[in-house]
C-alpha cells in the first residue's frame, strides 16, 4: 500500500487516520492508542486503511472492543471505506537490573492461597496453559516445596538435564516447568527451615535456563511463610494472585494472605474463586456447594480485582490425576473457557500494573519479631 490515497478515498490520509486514533482509548488503560505507542503502522490506499495495533498482551480480553472503536473513529473520515486491523502483541514487563535472577522473564506472578485444599496448584497449572493458548510464552515454577504436585498433574517425573551449570526446564503443552518434585523421591518429605528454602528458591530462579518468557507463574505453598517472603526478596515480582473457595473460612484465610503481600509491598493483582459452583450433569442445574460469591465479595471489600470463578467438576480432578489438565483434555468446554477468561483478566491486570506504576524490586522487609 502507498502512504497516500487515490480515487474515492481522497479524503483518507495517514495523518487523518492518526488524528482519529487519538480519540480511541484503551479500555483498561484509559489513554489513547497513539499516546500509548500502540499504533505501530498506518497505511492508506483507495479509501482503505491498514492499521497495526500492538497490544500489551496477546491475551487482551478487550481486543474486539478496541477493534470496534477503531472502526467507528475512522468511519468519521471523509473518503473512508474500510479498515484492516492487524493486532500484534508485546507483553509489558517488570523493571529489571543487571543482577536479576531471571533476566529473560518479563513478569513473575505468584499464585497463592491462605490455606491448603482450595485447588491452588490446579488453578496455577490450568492458568499457565490458558495463557500459553493465547500466544504468550509461559513458564511454571512449582515452589510449593512441601507438597509439589505439578509434576503429577503434567505427567512429568524425570529429573531435569543440566547444561553449563543451568537446569533445563521440562516441557509439555508448550509450557516450561521446574519443581522440587523432579528432584526428590515421591515418598521423601522435605523438612527444611527458612535458609534452605531461600537457597532452593534462589536456584529455581537463577540456576534454571528459563529463556525468554512473558509470564512465569510461581505456585506458592499455602499460607504465609518463608517461601513467599523469600520470593519477594529475591526477584522483582510483578504481583500475586490469591486463590480461594467461596466459603467463609477460606475467604478469611485469603484475607490474611492478602495482608501479608500488602505488608511486603507486593501488588495483589486479584482474587480467583475456585470451586465456585457445581453444574449437575444429569439436570444441568447449578449448585453452590461451598457457598455463593464469597470470592467476589472479598475482592470488593478488599478493593482488589475479582478475576473470575472456576466451577467444581470431577473432570478437573481426573485430568490432574491423569496428567492431562482439563484445559488440554477439553479445551473448548465450559471450565476451560472459564480458565481462559480468568487468564485474560489476569493478563489485563498485569498490563495495567506495568504501565501505570513502577514494579517493586527486591525488598528489605521487617515483619517484626517471629
Amino acid at each position: 500500500m502507498s502512504q497516500q490515497t487515490a480515487g474515492s478515498g481522497a479524503g483518507l490520509t495517514r495523518e487523518a487516520v492518526m488524528e482519529a486514533l487519538k480519540t480511541v482509548n484503551d479500555p483498561e488503560l484509559h489513554r489513547d492508542l497513539v499516546s500509548l505507542g500502540m499504533v505501530k503502522q498506518v497505511q492508506v490506499e483507495a479509501g482503505v486503511a491498514r492499521v497495526e495495533i500492538q497490544l500489551t498482551t496477546p491475551a487482551c480480553p478487550l481486543k474486539d472492543v478496541i477493534g470496534g472503536d477503531v472502526r467507528k473513529a475512522l468511519a468519521t473520515i471523509p473518503g473512508f471505506e474500510d479498515v484492516i486491523i492487524d493486532f500484534t502483541a508485546n507483553v509489558a514487563g517488570r523493571a529489571m537490573e543487571d543482577q536479576d535472577l531471571a533476566p529473560g522473564v518479563k513478569n513473575i506472578v505468584g499464585i497463592a492461597s491462605g490455606k491448603g485444599g482450595v485447588g491452588k496448584s490446579t488453578v496455577a497449572l490450568n492458568l499457565a496453559i490458558s495463557l500459553q493458548r493465547t500466544g504468550a510464552r509461559v513458564g511454571l515454577l512449582d515452589a510449593d516445596i512441601y507438597g509439589p504436585n505439578i509434576p503429577t498433574m503434567m505427567a512429568l517425573r524425570r529429573a531435569p538435564r543440566v547444561e553449563d551449570n543451568k537446569m533445563i526446564p521440562l516441557e509439555r503443552f508448550d509450557l516450561k516447568m521446574i519443581s522440587m518434585g523432579l528432584l526428590i523421591q515421591d515418598d521423601t518429605p522435605v523438612i527444611w527451615r527458612g535458609p534452605m528454602l531461600n537457597s532452593a528458591l534462589r536456584q529455581f530462579f537463577g540456576d534454571v535456563r528459563w529463556g525468554e518468557l512473558d509470564y512465569l507463574l510461581v505456585d506458592l505453598p499455602p499460607g504465609t511463610g518463608d517461601v513467599q517472603i523469600s520470593m519477594v526478596q529475591l526477584v522483582r515480582v510483578t504481583g500475586c494472585v490469591i486463590v480461594t473457595t467461596p466459603q467463609r473460612v477460606a475467604v478469611e484465610d485469603a484475607r490474611r494472605g492478602l495482608a501479608m503481600f500488602h505488608q511486603t509491598n507486593t501488588p495483589v493483582l486479584g482474587i480467583i474463586e475456585n470451586m465456585g459452583y457445581f453444574r449437575c450433569g444429569a439436570c444441568d442445574e447449578v449448585h453452590h456447594l461451598f457457598g455463593d460469591g464469597g470470592g467476589e465479595r472479598a475482592a470488593k471489600e478488599l478493593e482488589v480485582p475479582f478475576l473470575g470463578s472456576i466451577p467444581l467438576a470431577v473432570a478437573v480432578r481426573e485430568g490432574g490425576d491423569a496428567g492431562e489438565p482439563i484445559t488440554v483434555a477439553d479445551p473448548e468446554g465450559e471450565i476451560s473457557q472459564k480458565f481462559l477468561d480468568v487468564a485474560r483478566q489476569l493478563a489485563a491486570r498485569i498490563s495495567v500494573h506495568n504501565i501505570e506504576s513502577d514494579t517493586q524490586g527486591p525488598l528489605e522487609i521487617n515483619l517484626g519479631p517471629r
